[in-house]
């Protein structure tokens, strides 16, 4: 059995929302994007590439999946990143059925059984950005390992990934958390049931 792990840039106010460029998504009038470029560095991108690189399986919602599907058919095999998501099967969730235009894309319509099935087949399926379809597989108990890079500013606006409707779920460290050189922070997480409340921490003994 594989895993479905979710990889999301995130503000320190949970926004998820157009960080790789102003364009990006500019939906309900958002005007901040392009906030994730001031913190990028060496060590930051590495870790980015080393994930990208244990995948076997690219999982996207239809928003992220346009962008990357305008993007990373047009580069070279050269570029590490380009090469893996090129080669790897993709899978895109939309509402309405869709016919993609990147090659070795699969659309898909049903999340709760189709994208479950895809654990049986892969060992590494990654979601990046797609926080609506984050939001999905966390309350459908589809989200096994969890990975934040988070980032030192507040926005204020925007998507944010546990907003209204977000199911209470636990997680637990997998690794101790890293800290990048221009403040960003790595976290991954995977999941731990459901989360211990009605403790009053003024009663609790060691």
């Amino acid at each position: 059995m594989g895993i479905i792990q979710a990889d999301i840039f995130l503000t320190l106010d949970g926004v998820y929302q157009a960080p790789g460029g102003p364009e990006e998504d500019r939906a309900d009038g958002f005007a901040l994007g392009g906030w994730q470029g001031a913190y990028f560095d060496d060590e930051s991108g590495e870790t980015m590439g080393a994930g990208i690189a244990r995948l076997d399986a690219l999982l996207l919602g239809r928003r992220t999946y346009d962008i990357f599907a305008d993007y990373w058919p047009a580069h070279g095999d050269d570029d590490p990143i380009a090469a893996t998501f090129n080669a790897v099967p993709k899978f895109v969730v939309s509402r309405t059925p869709t016919d993609p235009s990147w090659e070795g894309t699969t659309a898909l319509t049903d999340v709760a059984t189709e994208v479950r099935a895809l654990k049986d087949r892969f060992e590494e399926v990654h979601v990046i950005g797609s926080g609506n379809l984050v939001t999905t597989l966390l309350r459908e108990g589809l989200v096994d390992r969890l990975h934040l890079i988070l980032y030192p500013l507040v926005l204020g606006s925007g998507k944010r990934l546990f907003g209204d409707g977000t199911v209470p779920a636990a997680f637990t460290p997998v690794q101790a958390p890293r800290a990048f050189p221009k403040g960003a922070v790595s976290l991954l997480y995977e999941r731990a049931g459901d989360p211990v409340t009605g403790v009053d921490v003024s009663q609790r003994t060691q």
